[in-house]
């Protein structure tokens, strides 16, 4: 069964079928620099649907897990070719229902595509090791064996990276799996769908369900067939995921917020400092968890920081992130929206002086979009909500500092820790920073953003829990270490009691 025409509503994929929720429901999405466009309309699941969907899993896991690793990476391969031929379409499905500006969003296609690459590679490297027993005739070694079932929630602000990311390597290592993306932006999650259907998965390896977490996510947290669950949004939904997941024994890996800072030490390139803070801050209008959310500055350079930072803020262009032209679009939705300006007013409340931006921008050329323009605080108390919570938009607060340690003490003096940057040309001050900074990911004369596929991705304290993303640590939340010991000994002995 294929999935209907753009002009019906998109399925759920379950079983390797393209089926609607039982109750045949559905919802609609719209783009953020034009509430009053239709992007889709898409089925409104509920919790009889997640778990279709995790019978279909679990039927489909056990062959799954058996078929070669390198096997399972040509299939990956397959469907690498299949989003080469979808770039553009699936960089604008991101643009037109998240928002973000164009490139941005090709970008994060070839983000993911470089994932699926490097994934699909480790099918034949999913390495266990040898080691010499302490008995004679003993052969001692580890494999890896696929967790079975696995629930993969992902967030709206990366609808194609931020999934693939979590399904390659489940897939690589043999899990069969339920994707529900963020009820904000299923669009780029059905054409992810189509291509793994038609890249030549088995039925019920993949599947899809679309809907409100708070309809079917405690299904595919909760469910006894569901071995892991893969999660990226709120610390505070994260938080109760990985309790619920606990007392379950459940594996449970969560990606949290962030509140990130980059240090402009007195001798940094401010030619390359300005430009990564303004990049980090405003770039996919401030909403990514790696954005640059805090500068904090030495005292001797902050005057001039400033003033650059203003006049290269003032030059960015805001508008329909479809438009190339654009350096700034919209947030992603009216609740965003929302969130953001009251985040802009208390700061004003609390005693941070607004230095820049601030405004909700309207009139007959924002055509009702959800645009706020790129805000700078000066001034604002270490202990004020706008330098201690995550905002998730263009709003960057500036301090200043006395020295590194200083600067160091106000990046670590909020609940989470993700990522950090520091510009400076002294190595001495990099490494003390580098080896003191409360942060999963640390950058030296580089932005807060991103990371690497073949690097982990993942923070500290309130940024997360569990196994790593990305990288080679990506794999091991996804398997199941099995450790095997073989006696081929020609008679019976006595064996150590210890244990």
């Amino acid at each position: 069964m294929s999935q209907p025409g753009s002009e019906s509503p998109r399925m759920n994929f379950i079983g390797g079928e393209w089926v609607p929720s039982v109750s045949g429901e559905t919802y609609r999405t719209v783009n953020p620099a034009r509430p009053k466009e239709v992007v889709g309309e898409f089925q409104a699941s509920l919790p009889q649907d997640a778990e279709n969907a995790i019978i279909a899993a679990a039927k489909a896991a056990p062959e799954w897990g058996r078929m070669p690793a390198p096997q399972r990476g040509s299939l990956l391969y397959k469907s690498l070719a299949i989003f080469e031929r979808r770039v553009d379409e699936l960089a604008r499905a991101i643009t037109v229902e998240e928002g973000k500006p164009i490139a941005d969003s090709t970008g994060e296609v070839k983000r993911a595509m470089n994932i699926l690459e490097y994934a699909a590679g480790e099918g034949r490297r999913l390495f266990g090791y040898t080691t010499p027993s302490e008995l004679p005739d003993t052969a001692a070694y580890t494999f890896r064996r696929p967790l079975g079932v696995v629930s993969i929630i992902t967030p709206w602000n990366f609808p194609v990276a931020i999934p693939v990311w979590k399904i390659a390597p489940a897939l690589i290592c043999g899990n069969a799996i339920i994707f529900k993306p963020a009820s904000a932006t299923p669009l780029a999650a059905t054409i992810i769908a189509e291509i793994f259907e038609e890249a030549g998965l088995p039925a019920g390896v993949f599947n899809l369900v679309t809907g409100p977490g708070g309809s079917i996510g405690n299904t595919l947290v909760e469910d006894p067939r569901v071995n892991g669950v893969s999660f990226t949004g709120s610390t505070e939904i994260g938080t109760r995921i990985y309790a619920r997941g606990a007392e379950a024994l459940k594996k449970i890996q969560a990606e949290l917020g962030g509140k990130n800072a980059a240090i402009i030490m007195n001798d940094a390139d401010l030619d390359k400092a300005v430009p990564g803070v303004v990049q980090g801050a405003f770039g996919s209008t401030g909403q990514r968890c790696t954005a640059t959310s805090r500068a904090i500055v030495e005292k001797g350079v902050y005057g001039e920081f400033m003033d650059r930072l203003i006049e290269q803020t003032s030059a960015l262009t805001v508008g329909d992130g479809i438009n190339p032209d654009n350096d700034v679009a919209p947030l992603s939705s009216q609740s965003q929206f929302d969130t953001v300006r009251e985040y802009i007013g208390v700061g004003t409340e609390e005693g941070a002086k607004l230095a820049f931006g601030g405004r909700a921008l309207e009139g007959p050329e924002w055509e009702g979009g959800y645009y706020v323009e790129p805000t700078i605080f000066t001034d604002v108390p270490l202990d004020s909500r706008i330098a201690q919570e995550e905002i998730f938009g263009p709003v960057l607060t500036v301090f200043q500092a006395d020295d590194v340690q200083d600067a160091v003490r106000i990046s670590n003096s909020v609940q989470f820790g993700l990522s950090s940057s520091i510009y400076t040309r002294d190595l001495v001050q990099a490494h003390e920073y580098i080896n003191t900074v409360e942060t999963g990911m640390v950058h030296v004369n580089a932005p807060t953003l991103g990371g690497e596929v073949h690097l982990p991705f993942g923070g500290l304290k309130a940024s997360g829990v569990g196994q790593r993303e990305q990288g080679t640590e990506g794999f091991d939340f996804f398997t199941e270490t099995i450790t095997a010991y073989i006696d081929y000994s020609a008679g019976s002995r006595e064996r150590s009691r210890f244990i």
